[in-house]
């Protein structure tokens, strides 16, 4: 069986997207986007659900609201978290190779941050999957921006939190409002096709299935 192609990489620091990223989460959210349209009556395509993947829930909402006569979005999107809870929602798990790269990541001391359009409180759950919050320096969340993906706000902010230039940077991603959010703050972007196919991750430096061909080159370590 021919091995797989290994990918050495080198960065000052390593900023994370979280969903589809580090944790498997599109089809749980799927799901409650789907169930939030049907319980108003509306039809929820595959083209719909694809405006919410990688984007603040809230923004994405607001692209939506008019379809749901009477709804502010915070109550669409309050609604669409109760799903989230429900009995028959599929769990959460890491992306192959998420946990290993982090844990060597963070033995080596490579700084590290997640800059993801979730809650504070969901992403600090999540990231039990592949290790732990405590692995890293810094988490911005939804609720430290005032606009989220493909925004760049969010990934300048972690970058000016860890003290690191966005060009000594690397970010991994997995939708292209997340890519664009990257790219655009002048971050390299390593882009998993976990949610999306790989001709909608184009504008990222490196295309991948996941995180398990992954390697830190050594000499990241002298810097």
């Amino acid at each position: 069986m021919t091995q797989p192609r290994l990918h050495q990489l080198h960065a000052k620091a390593a900023l994370f997207d979280l969903d589809g990223t580090l944790v498997a989460t599109e089809h749980r959210s799927r799901a409650a986007w789907t169930r939030l349209f049907t319980a108003h009556g509306l039809p929820c395509d595959d083209a719909t659900l694809a405006t919410f993947v990688g984007r603040r829930g809230q923004e994405a909402l607001a692209d939506h609201v008019h379809r749901f006569p009477g709804s502010t979005v915070e109550e669409l999107f309050e609604e669409a978290c109760g799903y989230l809870m429900g009995p028959d929602i599929p769990p959460p798990f890491a992306v192959p190779g998420a946990a290993e790269l982090l844990a060597d990541l963070s033995a080596r001391g490579v700084p590290l941050a997640v800059v993801t359009s979730g809650l504070r409180a969901h992403a600090t759950e999540l990231l039990d999957h592949v290790g732990g919050a405590g692995l890293f320096q810094v988490l911005v969340t939804a609720e430290d921006v005032s606009a989220g993906k493909p925004d760049p706000q969010g990934y300048l902010a972690a970058c000016d939190a860890l003290g690191v230039h966005p060009a000594d940077g690397l970010a991994f991603e997995d939708a292209p409002a997340g890519v664009r959010a990257a790219t655009t703050a002048g971050l390299r972007c390593v882009a998993l096709t976990t949610t999306h196919p790989e001709a909608d991750l184009a504008h990222a430096d490196l295309v991948l299935p996941d995180l398990t061909t992954l390697r830190w080159s050594r000499d990241a370590d002298t810097d």
